[in-house]
């Protein structure tokens, strides 16, 4: 079974792991996953780039061709050039040694081109061929080029909405897949819708404001989206929960409903009308935490500055 590679931004490293294990499992459950550090293995039915589509937090990504004993290569392994008019090599030192890096991509790429006559392009390659370091193993892979992803635009923001790398983990770690959709009963200017959408995910998005909804609808516009916005308190999301298959949402920093409630009390709330058997990813303020009765929970805490860490609560 084919094998890929993921080197992942140190950023919240546990998030990126477990959000590459989601993807893959999601599309494969056989998948299996090896860590090693900010890199991660996964062989699986499952294309790399299509694992790399969905995830947020990639630096690299490629196919494995093997692992290596030696620093050698040979006419049988550089069979993935055939047809290729241009290529690149890179060292990627994950290792606790110290490497001159110019030096062996130098003569990698000196030697790939005695055997496959294919010209070295450090611009814009047909294909980047990597050699991994890291304290245990070696791994020979590559990567073909592919198209930078459009991302969503936003023509009306606010302050305080949902970052959209966090709210794209959330979607990715409750395993939500095309087709499927996805409820933010606050949804603000609609990043979570955006950001479904762009993925292929339906969406629906619930906020008490009227300007924040018609600021989403507009969002949506531009990128030509057609998510569903609705002016409602979040407790409307119970009369709209056979249209959804999972949530995925921000609860606001202070008030969040027309009467005055005490964000905790929000929180309460919010949990005890979650509908039952729904995939649930909610970020909050750790300092609003409570003993919740929900059963399979792992929760993420999110350092954004001295005053404000936000925990990510997964179901």
């Amino acid at each position: 079974m084919p094998e890929s590679f993921f080197v992942l931004s140190k950023d919240y490293l546990e998030l990126a792991v477990d959000e590459i294990t989601a993807i893959a499992k999601m599309y494969d459950r056989f998948s299996k996953i090896k860590v090693i550090s900010n890199l991660v293995i996964v062989q699986s039915k499952t294309s790399w780039t299509e694992i790399t589509k969905r995830a947020t937090f990639v630096k690299i990504s490629g196919q494995i061709l093997r692992k290596m004993s030696g620093l050698f290569l040979d006419e049988e392994h550089v069979g993935i050039l055939k047809n290729e008019k241009t290529f690149v090599c890179r060292v990627v030192n994950l290792s606790s040694n110290q490497f001159n890096i110019p030096e062996l991509e130098s003569s990698m790429g000196d030697m790939i081109s005695k055997f496959s006559h294919v010209k070295v392009n450090f611009e814009n390659p047909d294909i980047t061929v990597y050699l991994i370091f890291t304290n245990g193993e070696n791994f020979f892979g590559f990567s073909k080029r592919v198209k930078n992803q459009i991302r969503p635009k936003k023509v009306k923001k606010h302050p305080h909405e949902l970052d959209w790398k966090l709210t794209r983990v959330m979607i990715n770690l409750i395993g939500l897949k095309k087709g499927e959709t996805v409820c933010d009963p606050f949804c603000g200017t609609g990043t979570t819708l955006l950001e479904a959408e762009s993925m292929g995910i339906r969406a629906i998005g619930l906020d008490f404001d009227e300007k924040m909804c018609e600021m989403a609808k507009e969002n949506l516009k531009e990128n030509g989206y057609r998510s569903e916005v609705l002016n409602s308190e979040f407790p409307g999301l119970l009369k709209i929960s056979e249209k959804f298959d999972g949530i995925v949402t921000d609860l606001p920093y202070g008030v969040s409903s027309k009467t005055t409630e005490k964000p905790q009390e929000i929180l309460k709330k919010f949990f005890s009308i979650i509908p039952k058997r729904k995939k649930v990813a909610i970020m909050y303020k750790k300092e609003l935490d409570i003993n919740s009765k929900l059963t399979g929970l792992k929760k993420y805490h999110i350092y954004r500055h001295k005053s404000l860490t936000r925990t990510i609560l997964i179901k």
